[in-house]
């Protein structure tokens, strides 16, 4: 048994314990024989208690001994004779004795495989082999009984060992995986691998449609381009999936959901604003600037009602007459038109044919502006979504050639929010002349055009593209290299990187070529995109270091690092926790350029997941002396509450729009973070992880990334020309939701346990893995660091991480006891 051990089994040795040198002593004068060799299994026993420190006699009497059941003398003893072995092999360079002793770790590691002491059997083979030869080591021992306990410890052992190591233990859980067909779970490791030759071979395996039809709806929750072949799925299915995994399943999910939870009917900014809340001072002190108090309604009518097709600005009759005296539209002015349009496609989230629809009539305006929010608008409608017409790639290349900047600016950040992350080559081909030929190129088309690149290749290390990118680099003027837009560009390079680690280094190199305005910049944005999401703890103190120094004015480099520091360290909650501590260290000893990036970073680690430390100190900052520090912890304060409705959030921001209602600047940040919080009425999220923070998108991740280095110069970007960069949230929204389905794919509501996770790893039995649960019926809204099971017999998921659309078979062994 696996609790046996030396107390109980077997008695009479107790006895023994005086007499063991004695018992040595006749031992070598015993002649060679089966009853010698017996002698030797009990005086292997005994040095367990009684052989002196370092002697590793158990171990020596065990290879004289015979060559029996050794896991009859029970767990304790094998434990033992397990570390002894370590310790010789260490030792010794004698091939014969390793063979001798690879064989008794075999007998050990199948005893442990047998009596549920998996961890110590993969401990024990992770101390002797190579991590990549674990799953072959393992094979004979693994069982229908224990492969999910071995895999489960072999991932969350990953976290603790180094590179390439910790790779190599994911590629163990992944052959064992596709070993027991549990496909599904395989799939998961492939996307944290981001190796789509897993993927494919996933889908080559799996013969059964039902199961390849949630496979796509994992790839598609996850937001990962992939194109299935003729190999992978039979011709007629092949349609039917790849529609799955285009996300085009997403808008129908989202309404039902809105409908379930009665939401339908549109809200007005006011209702966000809560204006009658305010003293009348503030309201009456907003009225001054009302193109600016507009825009910021824009923003927030198309954050609130993100995704429902309808409004109580854009989508009213008079908008579609294009009455310009009672027109939304042409309320605002200059680039506010812009934004104005672009909203629609906000609103029209996901719903490609009826968004594209609405958004035509724009195309007809002789306002270049209007046009320009059109071709956002585009881009904005069809984030995530991918289709076989690719209406996007068709509309916006005819005006990527287009004179007026405005237009081409449009059309360029639209192809980057439609096919962000598809490695598009078409898109390539139509944005490099702009890099490297067209010389009469404003610097706001090149500065797009490289993030848009950045976006389409997410993560490729595409050598052409970065190649493009840093001779555009190359090639700016000093003056140029001096305007904030001109930080994006090398924004732009670095996320072809993200998440990549080392495959960064030669780009690093190359960058220190570049003009010294911007050649150390470029290297923290470089590293901090290469090591996102990675954990790594030695470039969280790279960043530190670099946050130490005292610099002169006018150096920006520092920026980026801070937001290193969070980009790398949300990989997991420990380092987060530690993360949000180093940063609020930085607030009490940084220069004023690393104070205004840290509000920032404090959002990006909380994001849609408000804990009240980070509020607190994000309140705090919000009346900070410096306005910089103050806007960005406002933003902040929104990030951290995005899609949540936080009452706590929504009550300060309340406060402060009246605290603010002086300050126009400080004012529209407010409205923006008031926006944020009521995200898709609370049905949406920004948090880029997602399946229980085993994935993180990295797609949601870019759009982040983008809107938070706009952040660092908020008077330039956001509060300047250009705050539709805003819109690049959109590549991070996704519903916060639990949706499932029948086998026909058509909703199914089923109750299910919603609590918060607990860490099962290494439990005894049958373990509970969720604490202090609610029972709802679905579909269900999701909070941060919530798990859910599935309440009744009756079905069973497809999916182990019941999360985004999951598809329930019905049990044919399930009794219903009425």
């Amino acid at each position: 048994m696996a609790t046996s051990s030396m107390t109980s089994v077997p008695k009479p040795l107790k006895f023994l314990r005086p007499h063991y040198g004695t018992l040595k002593s006749h031992y070598e004068k015993m002649s060679d024989s089966g009853a010698k060799k017996l002698m030797a299994d009990m005086l292997s026993v005994m040095a367990l208690a009684m052989s002196a420190k370092g002697e590793r006699e158990s171990l020596k009497y065990r290879l004289l001994g015979s060559y029996g059941d050794i896991g009859s003398w029970g767990h304790e003893y094998l434990t033992n004779l397990g570390a002894e072995v370590v310790h010789e092999c260490r030792q010794t360079e004698d091939n014969a004795l390793v063979n001798d002793l690879m064989r008794l770790i075999a007998q050990i590691v199948a005893f442990h495989m047998k009596h549920n002491a998996e961890p110590e059997a993969v401990d024990l083979l992770m101390e002797l082999t190579p991590v990549e030869d674990l799953s072959v080591l393992l094979e004979s021992s693994l069982d229908s009984a224990n492969y999910k306990r071995t895999c489960l410890y072999l991932l969350s052992s990953a976290n603790y060992l180094a590179e390439p190591d910790d790779m190599l233990a994911f590629d163990n859980v992944y052959r064992i995986y596709r070993q027991f067909k549990q496909y599904e779970r395989a799939l998961f490791i492939a996307l944290c691998l981001d190796n789509l030759v897993y993927v494919r071979k996933i889908f080559m395996s799996c013969d059964d449609l039902l199961r390849k039809k949630q496979l796509c709806y994992i790839l598609a929750h996850h937001r990962k381009t992939f194109e299935l072949d003729e190999d992978m799925c039979s011709e007629e299915d092949l349609e039917g999936l790849q529609f799955i995994i285009g996300n085009n399943k997403l808008i129908e999910g989202y309404l039902t959901l809105a409908r379930d939870f009665d939401m339908m009917e549109p809200k007005s900014p006011a209702d966000i604003y809560k204006a009658h809340l305010v003293d009348d001072l503030g309201v009456a002190g907003t009225i001054i600037l009302s193109a600016r108090e507009n825009l910021a309604t824009t923003y927030v009518n198309a954050f609130v009602n993100a995704g429902f097709g309808q409004d109580k600005l854009m989508t009213v009759p008079s908008e579609a007459s294009g009455d310009s005296s009672t027109s939304w539209l042409f309320k605002n002015k200059g680039l506010g038109k812009a934004s104005a349009a672009a909203s629609l496609g906000m609103i029209m989230l996901w719903d490609v044919e009826i968004g594209l629809a609405q958004i035509d009539k724009y195309f007809h305006s002789t306002d270049t502006l209007v046009v320009a929010g059109a071709l956002l608008a585009v881009g904005i409608v069809n984030c995530t979504v991918k289709n076989e017409q690719d209406y996007a790639l068709a509309i916006l290349t005819e005006y990527v050639v287009k004179e007026e900047p405005c237009i081409r600016v449009g059309a360029i950040i639209g192809l980057g929010l439609a096919y962000a992350g598809s490695k598009r080559y078409q898109v390539f081909e139509q944005l490099r002349p702009i890099l490297v030929e067209d010389t009469n190129a404003s610097l706001d088309v090149i500065a797009f055009t490289v993030i848009t690149l950045g976006l389409v290749f997410l993560g490729s290390c595409n050598e052409e593209i970065a190649r493009t990118i840093r001779f555009s680099l190359k090639n700016r003027s000093e003056s140029e290299l001096g305007e904030p837009l001109a930080r994006l560009l090398p924004l732009g390079l670095g996320l072809l990187y993200l998440g990549k680690q080392d495959s960064v280094n030669e780009t690093a190199k190359v960058s220190k070529t570049f003009s010294e305005k911007i050649r150390r910049h470029c290297n923290m944005t470089l590293l901090s995109c290469a090591y996102a999401g990675t954990g790594n703890v030695h470039k969280v103190r790279d960043f530190l270091g670099e946050c130490a120094q005292h610099l002169e004015k006018g150096e920006t480099y520092q920026g980026p690092a801070v937001l290193g520091i969070a980009m790398v360290a949300m990989a997991e909650e420990l380092g987060l926790e530690m993360a949000i501590r180093s940063l609020e260290h930085l607030l009490q000893y940084g220069e004023q350029n690393i104070r205004r990036a840290v509000p920032l970073a404090l959002g990006l680690l909380r994001i849609s997941n408000p804990k009240v430390n980070v509020t607190d100190t994000l309140s705090r900052l919000s009346h900070d002396s410096d306005t910089e520090v103050a806007m960005a912890a406002i933003i902040s304060l929104g990030l951290i509450g995005a899609g949540t409705n936080n009452a706590r959030i929504a009550g300060m921001l309340c406060n402060l729009s009246s605290y603010y209602y002086k300050e126009p600047d400080l004012l529209f940040c407010v409205r923006i973070a008031q926006g944020l919080v009521h995200l898709g009425k609370g049905l949406l999220t920004l948090s880029p992880y997602h399946s229980e923070r085993f994935l993180f998108s990295q797609t949601a991740l870019a759009g982040l990334i983008v809107t938070l280095h706009a952040c660092l110069d908020m008077k330039a970007l956001i509060l300047g020309e250009y705050h539709y960069l805003l819109y690049f949230l959109c590549l991070a929204m996704t519903p916060r939701m639990l949706m499932t389905v029948d086998e026909n794919l058509k909703p199914l509501s089923v109750p299910v346990r919603v609590g918060q996770a607990m860490d099962v790893v290494d439990q005894p039995g049958r373990p509970k893995t969720i604490t202090g649960f609610r029972t709802y019926s679905t579909p269900v809204l999701l909070s941060a660091g919530d798990k859910v099971e599935l309440a009744t017999d009756k079905y069973s998921p497809l999916s182990p991480i019941l999360e985004g659309f999951v598809i329930l078979k019905e049990n044919p062994e399930y009794k219903d006891d009425h």
